[in-house]
């Protein structure tokens, strides 16, 4: 039995349609979605540090404010509302505005501690300080300060009354 040249080579090569090239075109497409994705969140994760740290520096200006108001501020019973403000050492773009403001209309609160401490009253104030920082960070913090006093509202040396 003899076979004819040309069936034998027709059996042989049957035609092929190539699909390794469109699975390796659809692969590499998927790949480069996933890189542009992932690129995008470590950027994004980028900008959100960024942010929180210039959030922590403004949280580090309004207690640096704190701090400087209660070294610095009046706390005078007579006056409703001092300002102090200023930059934190060292941090050319970060500031602070405190407001100190009389409590209880500045009238001297009684003192509770027993005899010895009749002849002292306590003032009240509030100090509230705003802190800034880049791209608009900003946070706000009050605090209490309670002066202790002579009874009198006349004042006389330092003590910042």
């Amino acid at each position: 039995m003899y076979a004819h040249p040309t069936h034998t080579l027709a059996v042989r090569t049957r035609r092929q349609f190539g699909a390794a090239l469109p699975v390796a075109l659809i692969l590499l497409t998927i790949l480069m979605l996933l890189a542009v994705a992932g690129m995008r969140s470590a950027g994004l994760g980028f900008i959100m540090a960024g942010n929180e740290q210039y959030r922590q520096k403004a949280f580090v200006a309004a207690e640096a404010g704190i701090e400087r108001a209660v070294s610095v501020g009046q706390f005078n019973p007579e006056s409703v509302t001092a300002t102090v403000t200023g930059a934190v050492p060292n941090a050319a773009t970060d500031t602070y505005v405190v407001n100190i403001q009389t409590q209880l209309s500045g009238q001297p609160q009684g003192a509770i501690f027993g005899s010895s401490w009749n002849a002292f009253s306590t003032f009240h104030f509030e100090v509230q300080s705003t802190g800034s920082s880049v791209r608009n960070a900003a946070t706000t913090h009050n605090q209490g300060v309670a002066v202790i006093a002579p009874s009198s509202l006349i004042i006389t040396g330092a003590g910042g009354l």
